[in-house]
């Protein structure tokens, strides 16, 4: 069996030029992927649907409260 490398991809925004302070996502066998950058071995497993919900509440300021 042969394993597929995921690619990682994170923001432009992301503040530290090391990448120890931001989210990665990847998509992989028709699963998103999220981590963060300095703790890589903890991977939440979601779906496109519940990622596009979450970040248009993001986008629409439901979170601001958060920051």
């Amino acid at each position: 069996m042969r394993r597929v490398a995921i690619q990682w991809r994170k923001s432009s925004f992301s503040d530290d030029t090391e990448g120890g302070n931001c989210l990665e996502l990847a998509v992989h066998e028709g699963e998103i992927l999220v981590r963060e950058s300095d703790h890589p071995e903890v991977i939440i497993r979601t779906t496109q649907q519940k990622l596009r919900a979450f970040l248009a509440g993001a986008k629409a300021g439901e979170f601001d409260d958060l920051m």
